[in-house]
């Protein structure tokens, strides 16, 4: 091998290398393809049924209606024999609960936004990740957890938004997402055993977008099970 072709061969090889090296930004327009190809999220309006189950205690089965253009939320809420419902339509809000106890943290509207913002955060994963006061770090590492390589991105926030800083791991092949895992400050210091991690497996398609059905929660200090959310696709 002569030396001219020598160095065009370590450059071809050097330049194809560097050019697998994803930004977080490149990795989270990948997910995203993966996920939602067709940018269905935007303008979802759907039901999600979601069974809880945490141990200790009878099941929760929820139907949860949104409508992201027409700021429409409604939730059914069922556990043993009682129903409650939560609805946020267009910042109006309005529950089936009646009477608060001194030792409630929230009022009712407080609990119907929380909801709000927990499912369609997590359902609307990793597309939300676009929104406003979301800060994507650059740098995408390598990790291996629990036996399998993924490409993991690291998210934070605005104050305003959340102070959690979040780890998305994705499969190195597919670009799915399949775990993620938040602290409550910085995981290298005062965070570091505080938090979860969230196992995602199975999918199923809901309005053309590829989402979680199962997801097991886990601290992240003693990897102590809290419980599983089952998307019901029947």
């Amino acid at each position: 091998m002569n030396n001219s072709f020598f160095i065009l061969f370590l450059f071809i090889v050097i330049h194809t290398s560097f050019g697998q090296v994803l930004t977080g930004p490149q990795l989270l327009e990948k997910t995203i393809q993966y996920h939602d190809p067709r940018g269905n999220w935007k303008q979802f309006n759907g039901k999600l049924s979601v069974t809880m189950e945490t141990p200790n205690n009878s099941n929760r089965d929820s139907d949860i209606f949104i409508n992201l253009a027409e700021e429409y939320f409604h939730l059914i809420a069922k556990r043993d024999t009682t129903q409650t419902t939560y609805t946020i339509d267009k910042g109006k809000c309005t529950t089936s609960i009646s009477d608060v106890t001194p030792k409630q943290k929230r009022t009712p509207c407080e609990t119907a936004q929380l909801y709000k913002n927990y499912y369609t955060y997590l359902y609307g994963l990793p597309m939300k990740l676009t929104d406003s006061g979301t800060h994507i770090d650059p740098e995408v590492k390598n990790k291996n957890f629990k036996g399998k390589d993924y490409l993991v991105m690291k998210v934070t926030y605005d104050e305003a938004v959340g102070k959690d800083v979040w780890f998305f791991y994705f499969d190195p092949k597919t670009y799915a997402m399949e775990i993620y895992q938040f602290f409550k400050g910085d995981p290298e210091g005062e965070g570091k055993n505080t938090g979860e991690y969230i196992l995602l497996s199975e999918e199923a398609i809901v309005e053309g977008i590829r989402m979680p059905k199962i997801r097991a929660w886990y601290y992240n200090k003693d990897d102590k099970y809290l419980g599983t959310d089952a998307l019901r696709t029947n």
